[in-house]
């Protein structure tokens, strides 16, 4: 852009799983040109629908009755307020303690095994929040699985407990990618610096790692924060009444559907309230840092600290992906024992994977033009159309299936419970985990790349196909098996969207643990788990390339 200062080549956005952060701007000498019709066509198929059943749906809450806006003014709604905010409070909290101590571990000291570890630790994203609740409530009390296998009885884990355990395992994944992300390109001379004077690790941590990790950590934050607001399965099987329980029983129980309506606003305000507490503790954060001459040197842990780090990892890994997939087997060995019949879900397994898949090419295939409208032709209009974006990942999942069921019915009916429609709508709600990767692949491609294109003779649309979008394969393949990866677990969407005769895995998971049919429910989560494996392998393997460069 003519005019504009330069900016440092090694300046980038740390951005992991699709949270939006600062980032270089236009390289000094270039020229912005006018975005070609065709691209916001492109950018807005997707992102306009959802859009404007939201808005519908803010309107329809304005024109509610006085019934409904009694609800809102209860007792009883601030009662659900603060029980999710509490719950959304304490998961963040412990989320934030969990990641940020083992991407510590992992990337800055010298235990055995790191690649490993690196591994293994991101591997509760493979498990769905409900899947780890249904395993609790199986495993625990005096009828569970273990007080049957070992005689012992352990107290039941269900309400608060439960639903803080079994998000904070799913969650904390999250943080630790992010700022493993971050650590792993840190310039460690502050950090080597301070241990020459003598300080302890301890202390160099304190006073040198959290405060340039704060972006990085508050952006992970942010993530288990939404994640916590938007769930529906974790509470549900755990009987905690959360709003997502609670919106889901008026809309599924009631003929008139406007005190749901109106809960949903309140939701969809408590997650813009935490947006706006995370963006504005991140003004204070560093977001910059030059690009490190080497990688850091490890810390050499002593004996009783090297096994206290090992053991944190051994139990975090434990409780959020061996022990889920241990009770699960037992689960469906014990089924199978004693004469259930087990079949491999077929239909919920091509479910699961038409869908995933769907949403996953139409995200990537959307991320491409937002993208590139916000790095190669920013603008308001441009800076909007990302809030917009990520204004709709925030939202909690049951409050934009209520909306969409709401427009559809009223101005698009062939449409209502289609497979366009739910596959539109997984695309647009998760489609910031594909801009977030994408965006960050081309913030480092050199604009003058484009200019030269142009110059030989082609086309804004040959250049983005030749140039573009073969330099921002990295970041689109990321951005994919997150969107991939997310959809496999989304529930409550699916719930609400889906076609007559059409399931998920995730479907069949809750319907059967809702049921106590645990036999059942335990093949499909066990389908579930290893269909989410290999993505999340490459995830957590590729955090460096995806997150600060």
């Amino acid at each position: 852009m003519s005019g504009s200062p330069a900016v440092p080549s090694s300046i980038v956005e740390v951005d992991v799983a699709g949270v939006p952060t600062v980032g270089p701007g236009p390289v000094e000498g270039t020229t912005r040109r006018r975005a070609p019709w065709w691209l916001w066509v492109a950018a807005l198929v997707v992102v306009a629908p959802v859009a404007a059943s939201v808005l519908g749906l803010l309107i329809r809450a304005v024109e509610a009755s006085d019934a409904a806006w009694d609800t809102l003014l209860s007792l009883r709604t601030l009662e659900l307020l603060a029980r999710t905010l509490g719950l959304t409070a304490a998961v963040t909290a412990s989320a934030s303690v969990i990641g940020v101590l083992g991407a510590w571990i992992i990337t800055r000291t010298a235990i055995p095994w790191r690649r490993f570890w690196g591994v293994v630790f991101a591997m509760p994203l493979v498990v769905p929040s409900y899947l780890l609740a249904m395993v609790l409530i199986s495993a625990t009390g005096p009828r569970g699985l273990i007080a049957d296998l070992t005689g012992v009885s352990l107290p039941s884990l269900i309400g608060f407990t439960g639903a803080w355990i079994a998000l904070t395992l799913s969650t904390y994944p999250y943080v630790y990618l992010v700022t493993a992300a971050a650590l792993a390109n840190a310039d460690p001379a502050l950090e080597e610096a301070a241990r020459g004077l003598g300080a302890t690790p301890t202390r160099v941590f304190r006073t040198i790692v959290l405060p340039q990790l704060r972006p990085a950590v508050g952006a992970g934050a942010l993530l288990a924060a939404l994640y916590t607001l938007s769930d529906f399965g974790a509470v549900s099987l755990m009987r905690f009444d959360a709003f997502t329980r609670v919106i889901y029983a008026q809309y599924a129980g009631r003929l008139d559907r406007t005190p749901a309506i109106v809960l949903s606003i309140v939701l969809i305000a408590a997650a813009i309230v935490v947006i706006a507490l995370e963006q504005r503790a991140r003004r204070r954060g560093a977001y910059f840092t030059s690009t490190p001459s080497r990688p850091p040197s490890p810390y050499e842990l002593a004996g009783g600290r090297r096994f206290g780090a090992i053991t944190f990892l051994t139990v975090v890994v434990g409780a959020g992906v061996v022990a889920p997939v241990a009770v699960l087997t037992a689960w469906l060995v014990r089924g199978l024992a004693s004469g259930t019949a087990v079949s491999i879900p077929w239909g919920a397994v091509g479910g699961s994977l038409i869908g995933a898949t769907l949403a996953s090419v139409v995200a990537v295939g959307a991320a491409i033009p937002v993208v590139v409208l916000a790095v190669r032709h920013q603008s308001r209009a441009t800076t909007w159309l990302e809030r917009v974006v990520y204004l709709l990942f925030s939202l909690p999942h049951i409050t934009v299936a209520i909306a969409v069921v709401a427009f559809t019915i009223r101005y698009a009916r062939p449409a209502y419970q289609s497979l366009a429609v739910l596959v539109v709508v997984y695309a647009s709600m998760f489609l910031a985990q594909a801009t977030g990767p994408a965006k960050a692949a081309l913030l480092q491609v050199d604009p003058r790349l484009d200019e030269a294109s142009r110059s030989l003779g082609r086309g804004t649309a040959a250049t983005l196909v030749r140039v573009g979008v073969p330099l921002m394969s990295k970041g689109l393949l990321a951005g994919a098996l997150l969107v991939f990866v997310t959809t496999l677990k989304e529930l409550p969407a699916t719930l609400l969207l889906r076609p007559t005769g059409f399931t998920t895995l995730a479907v069949r998971i809750w319907s059967a643990a809702d049921e106590l049919l645990y036999t059942q429910a335990a093949a499909s989560g066990l389908l579930l788990i290893a269909a989410s494996v290999i993505p999340v392998y490459y995830l957590s393997i590729k955090s460096k390339e995806i997150g600060a460069q």
